[in-house]
């Protein structure tokens, strides 16, 4: 509990009469990568729309370290170091790549009119501080000849780099990862576990993962829950998981 940055205890969901989610607990330690699988409709994304906050769960609670976090709202959850991108990518697409990593930072810069309008130093130096971070996050996804091109208009693979760059600007201390490897080919998924692999290691982020492909899981992940009908089925490293029969039945069914 000491080390975990993230703990989700008894965490239920419905709609309607629907139960998405039943009793689903788990921790996240500092640094880890975590990952969730399931098979279609197991609760995947309605646990992490519940941690991020656009959802209310009906019961259980959320904490980000010693922060209750349990149904505030996304924008507040933000304060507390939580990002996160969608399966569905949500860039500004007619602004280009550095706009959007410039935009990321408006918590983080001296963005007062008054400042701007008296063009006073401070105002100055948070400008020229952001665009330098956007410079460097589009050099380390490797995004740096296409910072001037508009994000709707770049690979799909680009895209979603794009996007981690932009989460990641702002120093989260938990990144969310909603089916990163989505859509990409086997050259871009080598290039998005090497990065993975550098945020931890070089940037010091904790990673909550939700993703399909079990290659980049196995080979990225500390430790992975299974999900299986809005429950939690088996936690346990790769190895252990890759072994499990019951993770075995929810996958492939009996013999």
């Amino acid at each position: 509990m000491n080390n975990s940055l993230l703990n989700v205890t008894r965490l239920t969901m419905r709609f309607g009469g629907l139960l998405a989610i039943d009793n689903v607990g788990f921790d996240v330690k500092n640094n880890e990568i975590f990952s969730v699988i399931g098979p279609n409709g197991a609760g995947k994304t309605t646990v992490f729309n519940c941690i991020s906050g656009f959802y209310k769960p009906n019961f259980g609670s959320i904490f980000i370290g010693k922060n209750n976090i349990t149904g505030k709202a996304n924008y507040k959850i933000a304060r507390y170091g939580l990002v996160r991108t969608f399966q569905n990518i949500r860039l500004f697409k007619k602004l280009t790549s550095l706009e959007n990593l410039l935009i990321a930072q408006h918590m983080h810069i001296e963005s007062r009119i008054l400042y701007g309008l008296l063009n006073l130093k401070s105002y100055r130096l948070s400008e020229k501080k952001a665009l330098i971070n956007a410079k460097n996050w589009l050099n380390l996804v490797g995004l740096t000849d296409l910072a001037n091109r508009e994000a709707g208009s770049l690979a799909y693979g680009h895209q979603k780099q794009l996007e981690i760059a932009r989460c990641m600007i702002t120093n989260p201390k938990l990144l969310m990862l909603d089916e990163p490897a989505a859509g990409l080919n086997p050259y871009e998924k080598n290039d998005l576990q090497k990065l993975i692999h550098k945020l931890r290691c070089d940037h010091n982020v904790t990673i909550l993962l939700i993703e399909h492909d079990m290659s980049l899981i196995m080979n990225v992940s500390d430790r992975i829950l299974v999900m299986e009908n809005g429950r939690s089925l088996v936690i346990g490293s790769p190895k252990q998981i890759r072994n499990n029969q019951l993770v075995i039945k929810a996958y492939l069914g009996d013999e």
